[in-house]
């Protein structure tokens, strides 16, 4: 990091063993994102629970190039933990998840979820329990009645539109997903 790390602590006394592991943690997420420029951690308590006692919460601000990841929710009961180190690991690793995602988009491989393909079923064959359906290019694909989501096999008619995934099944192409179009 190329500026120094800074540990804040809040309702609670400073702590050089909680400094510590932070410190560890920290050094740690350069082996996932080496070009960090630096890293703000949080360390505070929560008002005391009638039932849970203190709970702590952490927070996390890195300043990566281009960019400032906050690792940090309003402190809520799923997110508060009664143990500061229990607290401190799950805040890391949102943060290393966090750099790693972020490393995947500069070097361009991000996840993108295509738009489910349309058509229209053209043939059924219920006694089989398979129906084909024609893609907008023309091509005919098969789908099994267990790829039908959503809707009952039985319930579809030839001409309905549906949205499908498709896939390379042991025959050729096929319909992994299939999920009737409402109708008007």
């Amino acid at each position: 990091m190329k500026i120094p790390l800074q540990v804040t602590f809040r309702g609670i006394p400073h702590s050089d063993a909680v400094e510590a592991r932070v410190r560890e943690k920290a050094e740690k997420l350069d082996q996932f994102f080496p070009d960090i420029m630096g890293c703000r951690v949080v360390v505070e308590s929560q008002h005391k629970h009638q039932q849970h006692g203190n709970l702590y919460h952490v927070s996390i601000d890195l300043t990566v190039p281009r960019r400032e990841l906050a690792v940090t929710r309003a402190p809520q009961a799923r997110q508060a933990h009664e143990d500061v180190y229990v607290a401190i690991r799950d805040a890391f690793d949102a943060a290393r998840r966090r750099l790693e995602d972020y490393a995947r988009e500069l070097q361009g491989n991000v996840k993108t979820h295509e738009p489910p393909e349309r058509g229209r079923i053209v043939e059924l064959v219920p006694a089989e329990d398979f129906g084909r359906i024609e893609t907008p290019d023309g091509r005919l694909l098969y789908f099994h009645r267990n790829s039908v989501l959503g809707a009952d096999f039985e319930k579809l008619e030839a001409g309905d539109q549906v949205r499908f995934a498709e896939e390379q099944g042991a025959q050729g192409p096929q319909a992994s997903t299939v999920h009737a179009a409402s109708k008007r």
